[in-house]
């Protein structure tokens, strides 16, 4: 008896184990390092929460990608604050390196208060990939 009902086990675990990885938290962690692409992301993540309204996303800037988080930002298309606040609204993390900020002569003020600033980018990318789990995207 012992050695059928292992692996009947065997195969309801199997069966179960697609369940259980789709009943995951979807998170994702979106990478900007150059304010130019930074509408299309904005697009991006509206478009992933359309298809996916729980996921958990985080938008990492460092370098040149900070510069769409600064007060009075915009683009030829307009102002990204109402853009980013949107976002926010609906869940989203937006965080800001440190590291650029120091080097560009800015303080944590410079920054639209939608986002946070953390220490580094690229190391809050690592800890959020390697200890949280989420998924890299770069738009």
């Amino acid at each position: 008896m012992k050695r059928a009902f292992t692996p009947m086990l065997a195969a309801l675990l199997l069966a179960t184990a697609p369940m259980a990885a789709s009943a995951a938290e979807e998170k994702v962690v979106y990478h900007i390092n150059d304010a130019s692409v930074a509408r299309v992301a904005m697009n991006n993540v509206n478009n992933h929460l359309s298809a996916a309204p729980d996921a958990k996303i985080v938008v990492v800037t460092h370098g040149k990608g900070i510069d769409f988080l600064l007060n009075d930002a915009k683009d030829d298309k307009g102002e990204f604050a109402p853009v980013v606040a949107g976002l926010k609204e609906k869940g989203v993390d937006f965080r800001v390196c440190r590291n650029t900020l120091k080097a560009r002569k800015l303080e944590d003020s410079a920054v639209i208060m939608e986002a946070k600033v953390v220490p580094s980018g690229v190391a809050e990318i690592g800890k959020l990939q390697a200890q949280e789990g989420y998924v890299y995207l770069k738009p």
